[in-house]
């Protein structure tokens, strides 16, 4: 399965790489070799290279069609801003100051408005720089519309060509990608299940663990899979955008896998939970209903890989009625507590089986056609959506601010430096910007590289075929493959692998530029200060360095974890919100595995080294609570449904669990109230014992109080828990005794086993997590 994932994602990246040289190929040709009515308007090619270059990697046809509409509507933004600023200016008005204030002002205004999008405002920051920056070196001769309308053309040859490339040889539709990656992504779930089943059931713990750890490598391909499929569900719309059954059909299937992503990875939790092999709980008969609930879920799989999944295919009624013996018909106990992930697992199973919607979130559902309940509450929320459009929030107008001032001073300085070549300050960082913060030092750093790389390749090749002019598209098609998979290098990423293509598109796909090692030279130059303003610029606006936000981050996922385990109620209904906190709380996780990722590829200089180990030792705790509190919140819902069914037996003891959980989150929340003071980055005091000095970190703060602290509640946490799985047992015994049908008993009994595998396991993960902050802020302290 592997090695088929690897040749499949190869020839991929080899198609879109062919795809992108021929969109390229076809604006050489055009530029280079087309009529010369045609040329005298496509004045500005090197904007057409770079066009195609945004535009077609890795695109489908919905991806083209979205971004050429994107391409349209900067365009039509450009024209009419630049054509009204050049009547009124005039352009032999245009001085080198008036050209940096003009492009400054006309990337605040585009960049302002939230709901543009990204791809039209890099277009737009583009199309401007080569406007204003050719006015002043055209002067008087400029055209007050024919020249904007060059940029026009020039950027529309770009999107045309990037339309042809994607569309031949045969069209590459989201459709059908969204169908190939569910088929790999159904055999890959196939492949998982076998392998957990087989690790369950083992003899032997190195056999178990093998078998583990094939299934977790096999999680990894199964989230890029699931990426893929809910970045082209997006465009999708884009290639049938007029058939009304397309929403409810396809469009929340990403939403829907989870249904079979969840179960999965809660096995996997449980299993790597397992303390010893043989498992006890696993007897002959158990491993029989387990490869028959195997049988049943594979063949499930395998119906649905071979047509896009829809709720008939992922959930068909006749399935549910074939398997109806239940897994688990013996006593349950909880007093033996390595018995629990064997329960745990066992649930996931059912869910399976079942096929649960343990990620939907019950307040959510409601039929496709139904309207909302309360007319005038949505009509006001349109209203509040509409007025968030109109007023720029802070975040839009520090990109504004952010992308204003870098341009205006990459062009500034650009044209002081060289004025023949002003133009690559400003369209080096043009196609540059993010909305949202990103590794500023590691992506200057690989543009700088791919520019000069593809530069001297240009060179290179120009050299070789100097007096072979016409022959000089031909080393582009393998330096465009070879800078397609540059992308998806860790050394140069995407923002080199761009750089390195239109560095020697710019070189060998251009005429009348002068002498190729001069402006060579003076690209490396000009880029060089366009970057210099941008990292400038970045750093005056996000002046916290990754190491220090992660810290950040880590402060405030203890303060969102506190909150979210502080939600755990057996007495509240399923609207308490604990699923909105479990999503917040894994947003958090996600946002700090970024900072970690970022914190790691920059530079120290002259701060503390950054513990990356022990910052993902803490982000993998993180991210085990937040995927055990969703089945916390599914379970809790469900025991709100089925406590009529054994309502005495359940409202018996309720009181005593949450009596339980209520002593378990003070328990756990005062030591994770100390660890979000301790991770802060304000100034605090730490000592480790009266006799320990104190120690001082400058930039991760210190806390309020000592560490002894935090491990004093430990054996009472653990006496807390086990009367909590006590209680649990006797629930659990008195269902397993009652006159419900065999298959309602043996869902409750494994809910509630579950359960206390679940709480047993936030709670360890928690105290594992507090060593772990601990280590952190000793070693920053001491270093």
């Amino acid at each position: 399965m592997g090695d088929h994932q690897t040749q499949s994602l190869w020839r991929m990246r080899l198609c879109s790489a062919l795809r992108t040289a021929l969109a390229c190929i076809i604006v050489g040709c055009t530029t280079l070799y087309g009529p010369p009515q045609l040329q005298k308007y496509l004045t500005y090619s090197s904007f057409s290279y770079i066009t195609t270059i945004l535009i077609v990697p890795d695109a489908t046809v919905g991806d083209v069609m979205r971004s050429s509409w994107h391409v349209i509507f900067a365009t039509a933004q450009v024209l009419v801003s630049s054509v009204l600023t050049l009547w009124l200016v005039e352009p032999k008005n245009f001085s080198v100051g008036v050209a940096a204030a003009a492009v400054a002002l006309s990337a605040f205004v585009v960049a302002l408005p939230e709901s543009t999008h990204l791809m039209s405002k890099r277009i737009a920051f583009g199309q401007f720089v080569n406007v204003y920056v050719g006015t002043v070196i055209h002067g008087a001769q400029t055209g007050v519309v024919m020249h904007p309308l060059g940029v026009a053309s020039s950027t529309a040859l770009g999107a045309l060509a990037s339309v042809v490339a994607v569309l031949f040889p045969y069209p590459r539709l989201s459709y059908y990608e969204v169908c190939k990656s569910w088929r790999l992504y159904a055999g890959n779930a196939s492949q998982r299940l076998t392998r957990f089943i087989e690790a369950i059931a083992s003899r032997d713990k190195s056999g178990a663990l093998e078998l583990l750890s094939q299934g977790q490598s096999l999680s990894k391909e199964a989230a890029k899979l699931l990426h893929n499929i809910t970045n082209n569900l997006e465009t999708m719309v884009w290639e049938r955008p007029h058939i009304k059954f397309l929403k409810p059909k396809y469009m929340d299937l990403g939403e829907r896998l989870q249904e079979t992503e969840v179960p999965l990875r809660g096995m996997e939790i449980a299993l790597s939970s397992c303390s010893s092999h043989p498992v006890n709980l696993i007897d002959e008969e158990l491993r029989g209903n387990l490869q028959s609930s195997e049988a049943h879920v594979r063949l499930r799989l395998l119906q649905a890989k071979y047509s896009l999944p829809s709720d008939a295919t992922l959930a068909p009624e006749s399935d549910r009625e074939i398997f109806d013996k239940p897994l688990w018909t013996k006593k349950p106990t909880t007093k033996n507590h390595e018995d629990l992930p064997a329960f745990f697992f066992l649930y996931c199973m059912e869910l399976l089986l079942e096929n649960q919607p343990i990620a939907r979130n019950p307040r959510n559902t409601r039929k496709p056609n139904q309207e909302p309940s309360d007319s005038q509450n949505q009509h006001l929320w349109n209203f509040k959506r509409v007025w968030r459009n109109i007023i720029p929030s802070r975040r839009s107008l520090i990109f504004a601010l952010k992308c204003s001032l870098a341009l205006g001073l990459a062009v500034l300085f650009g044209l002081l430096y060289n004025k023949e070549n002003g133009y690559w300050s400003g369209l080096t960082i043009a196609i540059s910007f993010v909305t949202g913060r990103q590794a500023t030092f590691t992506v200057t750093n690989a543009r700088v590289q791919g520019t000069a790389l593809g530069s001297i390749y240009g060179i290179l090749w120009f050299f070789i075929f100097h007096g072979l002019e016409k022959f000089r598209l031909l080393p582009l098609l393998p330096w465009i493959i070879i800078c397609h998979f540059l992308r998806y290098s860790r050394m140069y990423g995407q923002a080199g692998g761009v750089s390195a293509a239109i560095g020697a598109l710019l070189i060998l796909g251009r005429d009348n530029y002068g002498a190729p090692s001069e402006f060579a030279i003076a690209r490396i130059i000009e880029a060089s200060i366009g970057l210099l303003c941008f990292l400038t610029v970045e750093i005056a606006f996000y002046p916290m360095r990754a190491a220090t936000l992660a810290k950040n981050k880590l402060s405030q996922s203890m303060g969102v974890l506190r909150d979210s385990i502080e939600g755990v109620n057996l007495c509240a209904p399923a609207s308490t919100g604990l699923r909105d906190k479990q999503r917040k709380l894994k947003s958090h996780v996600k946002e700090l595995e970024k900072f970690i990722q970022e914190a790691e590829t920059e530079p120290n200089c002259w701060f503390l080294p950054f513990k990356g180990s022990g910052y993902n030792q803490v982000l993998g705790s993180l991210s085990k609570i937040a995927d055990l509190l969703l089945f916390v919140a599914y379970k809790t819902e469900f025991l709100a449904q089925v406590e009529q069914n054994f309502g005495g037996v359940w409202e018996e003891l309720r009181q005593q669990m949450n009596a339980d959980l209520g002593l378990l989150k003070e328990k756990i929340n005062s030591p994770l109230r100390c660890l979000e003071e301790a991770t802060s980055i304000k100034p605090l005091q730490v000592s480790e014992t009266k006799s320990e000095s104190d120690y001082h970190d400058s930039e991760l703060g210190n806390p309020p109080r000592g560490f002894a602290t935090l491990g004093t509640d430990d054996e009472e946490v653990e006496t807390i828990v086990s009367n909590f799985l006590q209680h649990l047992q006797e629930v659990a015994d008195k269902v397993h005794a009652s006159n419900s049908e065999e298959k309602h008993k043996s869902q409750m009994v494994l809910c509630l086993t579950s359960l206390g595998f679940c709480i047993q396991s936030i709670t360890r993960e928690t105290m594992e997590m507090k060593k772990d902050v601990r280590k952190l802020v000793k070693f920053n302290a001491h270093t």
